[in-house]
């Protein structure tokens, strides 16, 4: 392990002068982009740069005793070896915590988008559930919502909705809310008292800004038409509704809310650049190593992440074990001791890859 440790300093100090170097960089502040992420990643690591400094001197220490040891069996310099073996015991298991870097992303105000499943109405009402969840949530956590889209179901409920969170990290307090969402409860409607299950996916996608995804307006097709309501109605009369198709990816996505076509289209434009930041992550995913695993790459859009089970009124996440009560916790949008434990799972996670990234080959 001491070989590992002394290795992992090594690489320590290497992307220490590359980022150092990068920083002297005069061409570096007018690149957006580059610089946002030079200093991010400087500001992330600056705890390991300096554990790794109290690393080498420890080392320093641990052949300076053992030099002395060699010459004279001394009880004093045998205690000072142990204790700079100590220090590097302990620094060697702090520096691979201060190594983990978060998500880049996490900072990032997020777009949420809530589509109904499988179940019909009984669906369309539990996607309108979880938007209420998702907005007492953001609001105790001191994040704003914007809502940005919804598409009405005849009985009350939402066939999809589109929101967006914003404040510092919000991504990181809902990207793990990505996922299939399954609902056991027995519909009002339902005469007999029989259990349903009905399910909503949720995708959730940091914002990006043109700096980070630039869009070609030629590649994208722009569709306007009048607004609808349930049904298929009318409610307005002029075409205000924007549609746009990404015409490389054939990404489609539509606004109506707001009355001016100007706005809708600023809001679509939104959320097509955070699919495609999403898109672009994903397919940068998929060429890695099947060894080093990452949040986007573990196939949790498409599992069943929670189950929320009406009459046993509780809910559980399949993904860490945890089972919380429905409607005194849930439904009130305390969701942070799932939040947690997904950081933590994501944390162990990026550890394991992380060891594994190091490994000789």
């Amino acid at each position: 392990m001491s070989t590992d440790n002394a290795r992992l300093v090594e690489q320590i100090s290497r992307t220490r002068a590359e980022l150092a170097e990068a920083l002297a960089d005069p061409e570096l502040t007018s690149d957006r982009a580059r610089y946002a992420a030079v200093t991010r990643r400087w500001s992330h690591l600056a705890e390991a740069f300096d554990l790794a400094v109290r690393f080498e001197d420890a080392e320093g220490r641990v052949r300076e005793a053992e030099e002395m040891l060699a010459e004279d069996d001394d009880p004093e310099v045998r205690g000072l070896l142990e204790e700079a073996q100590a220090d590097l015991a302990s620094l060697g298991a702090r520096i691979r915590e201060a190594m983990i870097e978060p998500d880049p992303d996490d900072d990032r105000n997020t777009i949420v988008e809530i589509r109904a499943g499988t179940g019909g109405e009984e669906a369309a009402l539990f996607a309108r559930d979880l938007l209420d969840v998702y907005t007492r949530y953001a609001e105790s956590s001191g994040l704003k919502v914007e809502l940005l889209s919804a598409a009405e179901a005849d009985a009350g409920g939402l066939r999809e909705v589109t929101l967006a969170v914003k404040g510092s990290g919000a991504y990181a307090v809902f990207k793990h809310e990505a996922g299939v969402h399954r609902v056991q409860r027995v519909p009002a409607t339902e005469s007999q008292g029989r259990l349903h299950t009905s399910t909503a996916t949720v995708a959730v996608l940091p914002e990006v800004e043109d700096v980070d995804v630039s869009i070609d307006p030629n590649d994208v097709k722009r569709d306007v038409y009048r607004s609808s309501g349930p049904g298929g109605q009318s409610v307005n009369t002029t075409d205000s509704a924007v549609r746009l198709t990404h015409l490389p990816t054939q990404i489609v996505v539509s606004m109506q809310d707001e009355k001016s076509q100007l706005q809708n289209f600023e809001r679509a434009m939104r959320v097509l650049r955070a699919r495609l930041y999403e898109r672009r992550q994903a397919e940068q995913d998929a060429e890695l190593s099947a060894a080093r695993r990452s949040q986007l790459g573990s196939g949790d859009r498409s599992e069943k992440v929670r189950t929320y089970n009406y009459p046993q009124n509780r809910v559980t996440d399949h993904r860490v074990g945890i089972t919380l009560p429905l409607r005194e916790q849930v439904l009130a949008g305390h969701l942070g001791a799932f939040t947690e434990a997904l950081r933590a799972q994501e944390r162990q996670r990026r550890l394991e890859d992380q060891t594994i990234a190091q490994a000789p080959a």
